[in-house]
């Protein structure tokens, strides 16, 4: 049952290519969704898929990016399926 995962970032996550590599890890993985930067500093991801997906693309970026996130929030709920594809959002 695919499910939607809203995750905030926190640390130094803007200006350092986050939502970047992001998008781009986001390719090897069947999820949809985007990234953003927030005016407070955090990056907003909110993806949905499978999830066991959701993990593995979860963890690969958390894995990469580990040196820039101080925080992660995740707040899980339900797949609304409104996403074609993976983007950055401005």
């Amino acid at each position: 049952m695919p499910e939607r995962r809203t995750v905030y970032y926190s640390g130094r996550v803007q200006g350092v290519g986050f939502r970047y590599t992001a998008t781009s890890i986001a390719r090897r993985y069947r999820v949809a969704g985007y990234v953003r930067n927030l005016p407070d500093g955090r990056v907003e991801l909110v993806a949905e898929g499978e999830p066991q997906e959701l993990d593995r693309f979860l963890g690969e970026l958390e894995t990469v990016m580990e040196r820039y996130i101080r925080e992660t929030q995740v707040v899980r709920s339900p797949a609304t399926g409104e996403f074609q594809g993976f983007s950055i959002r401005y």
